[in-house]
């Protein structure tokens, strides 16, 4: 093999003598030796990427969601994903806040009101679940756990009329039985001990299909952990699930509603009724992708 001196390689690689001894010297060229003070390096080495090299584009859609609310960029998939999950979770709950107003608190932190009155809850709700927003996005990657779900709870209630309720565990699980769609749920004794059964499950499996994402959905559902806020807290862990696991994520709209209300109750018997409606769901996401361009 053929070796070059550091000024030979100077020219060849159109770099100062200098950036050649500092990689050599780095260890950074591959080959490259010293006979005394003399760098010797293969005529075939390949110029090292300066350190402060653009960063490659992302890659993922949750590599994407984290740059962008990291830049506070407008207009993207993570300003769409905010709005929408926002709007259409806590409709689903029954706040009264339009899909315009909910916008306008995401884009400016300000609600303007014109002959019309506000619930405030469903105001501090929607601007919390902001806040829950990212925090799945910031920790997709980790593993599911009873501390973060908690800490969902808390941010998403933190502040409403709720929290000033005695009775009311903002941030812990429920101290009073309480029911959904007209079924029992697990009563407030047996949670805990439940959710560490579910997430011990759950966490393993290695990895996740959009079954075993919907699977955990349903059981967390029953259990029906806090006293209220259960159904925003379960459609936020299966997107941070998705997020992790690179499946599609999805949102539950408003008018798929009674179709996943029904896929919970039937999940025993028949798991098709809410599989095809969070594959409903997850064309309509794909359509945002598409419209922004990210692979899937």
């Amino acid at each position: 093999m053929r070796y070059l001196s550091v000024i030979e390689m100077a020219k060849k690689w159109n770099i100062s003598e200098r950036s050649v001894r500092n990689y050599c010297a780095q260890g950074r060229v591959s080959g490259a030796f010293l006979i005394g003070k003399t760098w010797n390096i293969p005529e075939n080495a390949q110029k090292p990427e300066r350190s402060n090299k653009k960063k490659e584009q992302p890659v993922t859609l949750r590599d994407i969601l984290r740059e962008e609310k990291a830049n506070r960029y407008s207009g993207g998939i993570y300003h769409k994903t905010q709005i929408e999950l926002t709007y259409n979770s806590n409709h689903i709950e029954g706040s009264r806040l339009t899909h315009d107003q909910t916008r306008y608190i995401f884009e400016t932190n300000t609600i303007g009101v014109e002959n019309e009155v506000l619930n405030v809850d469903d105001v501090i709700e929607t601007a919390n679940h902001f806040r829950c927003i990212d925090m799945i996005i910031d920790h997709a990657k980790d593993v599911l756990s009873e501390k973060f779900i908690k800490e969902l709870h808390l941010t998403l209630k933190n502040g409403t009329s709720d929290s000033r309720k005695e009775w009311f565990a903002v941030g812990d699980y429920k101290k009073l039985p309480n029911e959904v769609g007209s079924m029992d749920t697990v009563l407030p004794e047996e949670v805990v001990g439940r959710m560490k059964a579910l997430l011990a499950e759950y966490n393993g499996k290695a990895e996740k299909t959009l079954e075993d994402i919907l699977e955990f959905h349903v059981q967390f559902e029953k259990i029906h952990p806090f006293q209220d806020g259960n159904g925003r807290v379960g459609r936020l862990i299966m997107f941070k699930e998705c997020l992790k696991y690179h499946v599609v994520p999805f949102i539950i709209e408003d008018n798929l509603k009674m179709f996943y209300y029904r896929g919970l109750k039937e999940w025993s018997n028949e798991k098709g009724y809410l599989i095809d409606t969070c594959l409903t769901a997850q064309d309509h996401y794909k359509a945002y992708l598409d419209y922004f361009r990210i692979a899937y």
